[in-house]
């Protein structure tokens, strides 16, 4: 998969510009603030719909103008597509071919995206939801019917959690309602966790390898996925009584809160270091910063065998994160059959060879320039 250009128009920092991106390495270089991280964002927009930073839609329209646009063509299995996101105030509009797409779950799979920014830090050290939203985030590009299924699952379980308020507030209303939303959770519920499961098994094949790599360390990394519920194993059946069984045994609870407890909704994992050692706790800031990206870059391969190409690598001011070896080891992975767009403040340390394969554009006051 390959971004042939990018154009935004009123987006952030910029009025305007249009480039045409190298299907290897592209090196974005400038000072701090001068809107590298833009362009970065405005590639994750085109492929997920929304931004990695926190914040409204609209936000990232230009002050003082009232619509903002990503537009990109993308080359993906010798088929080449157009895509635009325009944003209004209150609106957001995607269209691929100039066609309108009604449905999120119709578009994403057509431009599939790993990113990596100085927050991902917070992966290990932040919440389960952050964690969460980063296992849905991929699985969602991977696979549509995950996709799916976890919307359908979400739209269940605001209804459940309506429904237990109504039970708790109002004696004489039907339990069989609720019975009958828990058993459709329940349905949904299966296939998220044996994709989460599945997905997680095959980041541990890679994770290990990749770290070492980018390392030179001799260190067994590995993700512990944590369901909260108890699945001795990850068959359907296995899955549909542990979580029913959960449900049954904790009406009570449930009811008293109001708030659907269990589920895939309340999903954890975990870094494990050498065996035993979380890396949230004992890890350094390094280690932890590496394992992070060994794990995202172990996701390549699970794309490519699921999609038939490779995902665009966003790498944000990855270089001031690792040292000079780390640095070229990391380039040296990346400079493989897979498009990068890479920001930096300098190119100080960065092999000639290297250089000399990139294409390199330089940022500047709200202007993007191929050197």
């Amino acid at each position: 998969m390959i971004i042939r250009s990018l154009k935004v128009t009123k987006f952030r920092n910029y009025d305007r510009f249009n480039i045409t991106l190298g299907s290897k390495m592209n090196i974005f270089i400038g000072n701090n603030a001068s809107g590298k991280t833009n362009i970065l964002e405005a590639i994750a927009i085109l492929g997920l719909t929304k931004s990695f930073r926190n914040g409204l839609d609209c936000d990232v329209i230009k002050f003082n103008r009232k619509k903002a646009v990503i537009e990109g063509r993308v080359l993906n299995n010798k088929q080449i597509k157009d895509l635009k996101i325009e944003f209004l105030e209150r609106e957001k509009s995607i269209f691929v071919n100039d066609k309108k797409i009604k449905k999120y779950a119709d578009y994403l799979s057509n431009l599939n995206i790993i990113v990596f920014t100085p927050n991902d830090l917070d992966i290990i050290k932040g919440s389960p939801s952050i964690r969460r939203n980063l296992l849905n985030m991929t699985l969602s590009q991977i696979s549509y019917s995950y996709l799916v299924t976890y919307n359908e699952y979400n739209k269940i379980l605001k209804t459940r959690n309506e429904y237990l308020k109504i039970l708790f507030t109002n004696g004489i209303a039907d339990k069989t309602y609720l019975d009958v939303l828990t058993d459709k959770l329940v349905e949904k519920a299966v296939l998220i966790y044996q994709e989460r499961y599945k997905y997680l098994s095959l980041i541990n094949s890679y994770i290990s390898d990749i770290y070492n790599n980018i390392t030179e360390d001799n260190r067994v990394i590995k993700i512990e996925y944590k369901p909260n519920i108890v699945i001795n194993n990850y068959e359907v059946e296995d899955i549909r009584k542990s979580l029913t069984d959960t449900y049954r045994k904790n009406y009570r609870r449930e009811l008293s809160t109001g708030m659907t407890l269990f589920g895939p909704h309340r999903d954890d994992f975990c870094f494990i270091m050498d065996n035993n050692t979380d890396m949230k706790i004992y890890a350094s800031q390094g280690q932890q910063k590496c394992a992070v990206l060994a794990y995202k870059l172990s996701s390549i391969p699970i794309f490519k065998e699921n999609n038939g190409s490779n995902p665009v690598l966003l790498l944000d001011d990855i270089f001031s994160e690792l040292d000079l070896n780390k640095r070229n080891k990391l380039l040296k992975y990346v400079s493989e059959d897979i498009q990068s767009i890479i920001t930096t403040t300098d190119l100080k340390n960065i092999s000639k060879k290297t250089l000399d394969s990139a294409i390199i554009f330089k940022v500047n006051d709200g202007k993007v320039e191929r050197s």
